[in-house]
């Protein structure tokens, strides 16, 4: 008789460890709402918090946090005069077979053809300069390439067309000549300078190269045509030694570059790209056309606030599946308020920020949330600074929500109420039988 009370307190000890154990394994999750939680931050720009995967049999959704800024930077209206410098220097080669002209055309090219895509408020006019045989000294050191259009397929051929083997460099031909071109319609007006040579000849120059009088000339000129309301750009490449000093003259390169175009820093009108062969692309390709543009469409100072129900973080373990590819986020979740920051300090358009984390049921979690719809997130907040310079701040509870469940079992859940009752039950029972076998075996003797 005692043993067999043994052998049931055993199993019954045994069956309480399993009901324990089982309810982990026999629960079940499933996704009961997909919400995607949307807060718009502009026209084609927004944040959005959505659930991305589920591993339903191992009880964990994989959640996104995405920032989206698909505005449009503005382009460019009006009129531009591009303004190329054809002296023969341009065939210099700066890599491999690559002479300085096919770089330095090829990205006119490339920016052409972006800023009239899509655009028909911008007409781009073409002239070029250096010096000719006949007239050195005259407006006609430059010529016109192309008159003023909107067809980027027939200006980029007609730059094909130019052949660079002028002598010398007559920059102010090039300046006066593109400055006449220009229309009297008010609207914005730019002129783009394109150039690889210390400038050693201008118009009704006093004859000799490199003078005084050559660069208070083209100083002169580019000074009237930014007062005159044109939006100057210049870029200056192919100089390879600042210290070479003309036998013309006692100035060095260095300085007649700074006392023709400034410095980068200060430079005598609008804009001074001073920059090697190996950045002409990129200068003209980035900087340039950023400087053109009259907007950009940026969002900035973003930070996004992501907070969870009590919950979800008692009974989920939370894990980063992919690190935020732009900007900072919290390492862990921040017990005092439940939440995850990430920072973003810019968002230029065209960028997505992404980030990526995972949620997954715990072992030991409170059996009273089952049959219960888990939100994933109580809410999620979005401060930032929008087109206009504004600070903005916008909320959203929208969540994906989840829902456990198990199928009914013959003994009440581990952990619940009605279990404890029946646990209590089981022990006075054995207690009783224990006691009632001591009072039996004493009467037996």
């Amino acid at each position: 008789m005692k043993n067999k009370i043994f052998i049931g307190l055993f199993l019954i000890l045994i069956l309480m460890a399993n009901v324990s154990f089982t309810s982990y394994q026999t629960v079940t999750m499933s996704v009961v709402e997909e919400p995607i939680c949307t807060i718009q931050l502009g026209p084609n720009s927004k944040f959005e918090k959505k659930l991305v995967e589920k591993d339903l049999a191992n009880k964990e959704v994989t959640l996104q946090l995405q920032v989206t800024n698909d505005e449009i930077d503005d382009k460019p209206t009006g009129e531009i005069m591009l303004v190329l410098d054809n002296s023969d220097s341009m065939n210099e080669k700066v890599s491999g077979n690559t002479t300085r002209k096919d770089v330095i055309f090829e990205a006119a090219k490339n920016l052409i053809s972006t800023l009239l895509d899509g655009n028909d408020q911008l007409k781009i006019g073409i002239v070029r300069f250096s010096t000719s045989l006949t007239a050195e000294g005259t407006i006609d050191d430059a010529s016109i390439v192309s008159p003023l259009s909107d067809n980027a397929s027939a200006l980029n051929s007609s730059i094909g067309t130019i052949e660079t083997n002028g002598p010398r460099t007559n920059l102010d031909s090039g300046l006066l000549l593109a400055s006449q071109q220009f229309t009297t319609e008010e609207n914005n007006k730019y002129m783009i300078v394109l150039t690889d040579g210390v400038p050693n000849v201008a118009v009704d120059y006093d004859k000799t190269y490199y003078s005084d009088d050559v660069i208070t000339k083209t100083n002169t000129q580019l000074r009237e045509i930014s007062d005159s309301g044109v939006e100057l750009i210049t870029m200056l490449t192919g100089i390879k030694d600042e210290a070479y000093v003309p036998a013309t003259t006692t100035k060095t390169f260095g300085q007649i570059i700074e006392n023709v175009f400034g410095t980068t820093t200060n430079p005598t009108a609008g804009k001074f790209y001073y920059v090697t062969d190996a950045d002409v692309e990129k200068t003209i390709k980035e900087d340039i056309y950023q400087a053109l543009a009259p907007i950009k469409r940026s969002l900035k100072d973003i930070t996004v606030v992501d907070y969870f129900p009590a919950e979800i973080i008692e009974n989920f373990d939370f894990a980063y599946v992919s690190n935020a590819n732009i900007g900072t986020i919290s390492s862990k979740v921040d017990t005092e308020n439940n939440s995850i920051t990430w920072t973003i300090p810019e968002l230029v358009s065209g960028e997505t920020a992404t980030v990526q984390y995972k949620l997954k049921l715990k072992e030991n979690f409170d059996s009273s949330i089952i049959d219960k719809v888990l939100n994933t997130n109580e809410k999620v907040d979005v401060d930032y600074t929008d087109f206009d310079d504004e600070e903005q701040s916008k909320t959203s509870d929208v969540s994906p929500k989840l829902l456990l469940e198990e199928p009914p079992a013959r003994l009440p859940k581990a952990g619940s109420f009605t279990f404890i009752i029946f646990a209590s039950f089981v022990a006075i029972l054995l207690v009783y039988s224990f006691i009632k076998l001591v009072v039996l075996n004493k009467m037996m003797k």
